[in-house]
């Protein structure tokens, strides 16, 4: 089973990139963040007639998560990360595909930093540090992906001379995503590929695609259960580089039967 996360960057407007993605790659599912599109407006019926079903949490303007299944469409377990019911932003579904349960999240960016957009951002990692414990507990075979909106360590951003104030790199940001996976969780791409550090976005300015000035934001996280079952992976790095692109890129696994 291939499982992949992609920062989608708007559904609408990037909807060629991602529908010749599909056709290319072929993924059984798909975890999409910043759909940047009011829940009518998700395009369901251009990816059903691509051979995909979705489940989605849509969001006028900003945020906006969904998974899609190949010739499947996912059951919904949950609409949204528990601890906070004042939340109102569409930042994650979780979602049975084929025996699995897919969680979807798309972590507060937190910029800038110091200030409230910060603490919204740590508060969202406790909660889902919270929801983690929860999912592991369960037994379930359980994958958390998406874009988390975290630099693990310097190993995973090309240079820290432009970030340093940047929340995506703060050591309480670090601090936060360490814990989570530290639960138990696999860090799927990491144990994949220990020595290279497997870029997942590219920032518009500064010709950071063409210079290859990369960041790792984008995780694909296992459950105990799933460890074993882990063949391979990547990141399909040519999809930034097409016209009218996502600054992100698609990260992707494979899970043996």
């Amino acid at each position: 089973m291939k499982i992949a996360t992609f920062n989608i960057n708007n559904v609408n407007r990037r909807l060629p990139n991602l529908l010749a993605w599909l056709k290319r790659a072929r993924p059984h599912v798909v975890c999409l963040q910043e759909l940047k599109a009011a829940h009518e407006a998700f395009p369901a019926a251009d990816l059903e007639r691509a051979g995909y079903g979705a489940v989605w949490r849509g969001q006028k303007t900003w945020n906006g998560v969904a998974i899609l299944a190949r010739k499947a469409t996912p059951v919904v377990v949950r609409n949204g990360l528990p601890g906070d019911r004042t939340d109102t932003q569409s930042r994650y579904i979780e979602a049975a595909v084929d025996g699995l349960l897919i969680a979807c999240v798309y972590l507060p960016n937190g910029n800038p930093q110091p200030g409230p957009k910060f603490d919204y951002k740590l508060a969202w990692f406790r909660r889902l540090q919270a929801h983690g414990k929860t999912l592991l507990k369960s037994g379930a075979p359980v994958v958390l992906a998406g874009d988390f909106n975290a630099v693990p360590t310097d190993f995973d951003i090309y240079s820290m001379n432009s970030w340093r104030d940047d929340a995506l790199v703060q050591p309480e940001t670090r601090a936060a995503y360490k814990k989570l996976v530290d639960q138990g969780w696999t860090d799927a791409l990491r144990r994949l590929f220990p020595d290279t550090p497997m870029y997942t976005f590219w920032d518009y300015k500064r010709r950071r695609w063409e210079r290859d000035a990369g960041l790792r934001i984008d995780h694909l996280l296992l459950s105990p259960s799933l460890k074993a079952r882990l063949k391979r992976g990547g990141v399909d790095r040519a999809v930034r580089g097409a016209e009218g692109a996502s600054d992100h890129a698609p990260a992707w696994i494979e899970l043996s039967p």
